[in-house]
């Protein structure tokens, strides 16, 4: 008998887990500098719902060749109709109504602001879970979710009335934005599980890629992509591919080998990337009580983190 296997398969466990958190991070890095990217677009009159639109157009090939490539053609069509349904209407909650709102707002705040505000849906995690489970969140998620919307409150801007009201509709928008993506992340722990990250997220920006190109044609048809100056295409083929087709691989294999939550707390490294590079790329700066909200807003995912119980370990390979 080896006595040496079940430190062998403990070590083999960690590294599954120590991979699966810097997928987690590295996508929520690259998911970060979306707004950035975003400014510049929009600094070339580039409509957000067209942004939205192309964004996904070009990322959704990548996606399909890399699940075919993985996985194979066949398999893929043979996914239970079920899990294609489920990942479908979580595509089409985050990628499209989620993005459009997301992108929205965009045009009204700053995108250091955006990205704090998203970063809230983890408490919305922890609090649904909660809920799925029908007990009563314990008094430290209470806490952290208290610290969650009081870092928001700050975030906007405070007591400063004057930002507040300027910050007030656009900060709405993406907190919508942040409850499509918590339902997203909810619905994709369990069917990453299921049939893999590389498939999950190919029938969720499937069925966004869908309803935004219906959407677009509908409201825009095509004389506004003709209007896309060369360098607007330029930052939305970075936007489609280092913004969405690889941090959403790298976020859904994150999730699929940490879990949800641990992954919501991983991704801690999204709204400091965004404040940094929006600091030195676009020269925003924000004020005390909006640091004082984004210090609350992180401190509240890792009091989440903390509260839990060490998870089981989830079994490697695909």
């Amino acid at each position: 008998m080896n006595s040496h296997a079940p430190e062998k398969a403990q070590q083999a466990n960690a590294r599954w887990m120590l991979l699966g958190a810097v997928y987690a991070a590295g996508g929520a890095m690259l998911f970060a500098c979306k707004g950035l990217l975003a400014k510049q677009l929009y600094a070339l009159n580039v409509n957000f719902e067209l942004l939205v639109c192309i964004r996904a157009t070009i990322a959704l090939p990548l996606f399909w060749w890399y699940s075919s490539s993985r996985e194979g053609l066949r398999s893929i069509l043979g996914t239970p109709l079920p899990a294609i349904a489920s990942a479908a209407v979580a595509g089409f909650l985050c990628y499209y109504i989620g993005a459009l709102t997301d992108f929205y707002a965009l045009t009204m705040i700053d995108a250091s602001i955006e990205r704090v505000l998203l970063f809230s849906y983890p408490a919305m995690v922890v609090l649904f879970t909660s809920v799925r489970a029908r007990r009563w969140p314990s008094r430290s998620v209470v806490t952290a979710a208290a610290m969650a919307y009081a870092g928001i409150f700050f975030a906007i801007g405070g007591f400063d009335q004057h930002a507040f009201r300027a910050n007030a509709l656009g900060a709405a928008l993406v907190l919508i934005s942040a409850l499509t993506y918590a339902i997203y992340f909810m619905i994709g722990e369990k069917y990453t599980r299921q049939i893999g990250s590389a498939r999950y997220t190919l029938f969720a920006m499937s069925a966004a890629a869908v309803a935004l190109l219906l959407h677009t044609l509908l409201r825009h048809g095509v004389d506004g992509v003709a209007s896309i100056p060369p360098m607007g295409w330029f930052w939305l083929v970075l936007l489609g591919v280092l913004c969405m087709f690889v941090p959403a691989l790298m976020q859904a294999e994150g999730m699929r080998r940490i879990g949800a939550q641990r992954g919501s707390v991983v991704s801690t490294m999204g709204p400091p990337t965004t404040v940094l590079l929006a600091w030195a790329l676009l020269g925003e700066r924000l004020s005390g009580w909006q640091i004082a909200g984004v210090v609350l807003i992180i401190a509240s995912v890792l009091l989440l983190e903390l509260r839990r119980a060490a998870p089981a370990p989830l079994a490697s390979g695909e």
